[in-house]
């Protein structure tokens, strides 16, 4: 009598479709790849997630509660907007750096570069990094009309300064910059924000 067949774990699935495609990329990740990593036939990929693109996008929720949410979780934990945005760094190079996982972050780097036909897949992931900007922005405005920082204090040129450099922390850790190096730098970028800081 042959033994029943294994029990799918859908949760199990997507974490390893989560690591495929921020390893390889949107694009870079074919079918044959997630069927090989998730050990599964196509077929019951695409049934227990519908298409290529649906899995991605849940595979990005994924990352983005997980590994990913460091930056969402430094905005409602933190007390004040140096301590997010010194966290947010801090942790993005250790989330980008840890041996073992996948390097850099899955929506900076999982579609940069695309064919025409995921031109939907690359727009989706930069709403999110703006959406991320826009936080970051958000944040810093509040840290001004609430006097942490000086009045004349820029919020939207800092939170694009801050947003550019986390995303480009996440091509420096892909390219295998050390963390040390890493983290070196974000003592540099804060003293912009250090300069702007309101007297006690």
């Amino acid at each position: 009598m042959a033994g029943r067949p294994r029990e799918f774990d859908r949760d199990k699935a997507l974490e390893k479709a989560q690591d495929a495609f921020w390893t390889r990329g949107y694009e870079g990740t074919s079918m044959a790849d997630l069927v090989s990593a998730l050990g599964i036939a196509s077929a019951r990929i695409y049934a227990a997630f519908g298409s290529k693109e649906d899995l991605f996008r849940e595979a990005v929720g994924l990352y983005e509660a997980n590994e990913g949410g460091f930056a969402t979780r430094a905005l409602a934990e933190e007390p004040t907007a140096r301590r997010v945005i010194e966290r947010m760094l801090r942790e993005a190079v250790e989330t980008y750096t840890r041996p073992g996982r996948p390097q850099g972050c899955m929506v900076v780097s999982a579609a940069t570069n695309c064919a025409v036909e995921n031109d939907r897949v690359l727009e989706w992931l930069a709403q999110h990094r703006r959406a991320r900007t826009v936080s970051i922005v958000k944040r810093l405005s509040e840290a001004v009309r609430d006097g942490e920082l000086k009045p004349d204090a820029d919020a939207d040129a800092l939170g694009d300064y801050y947003a550019t450099l986390m995303h480009g922390l996440s091509v420096q850790a892909r390219d295998g910059v050390p963390k040390k190096r890493l983290h070196d730098l974000i003592t540099v970028a804060m003293q912009a924000l250090d300069a702007r800081l309101a007297g006690p």
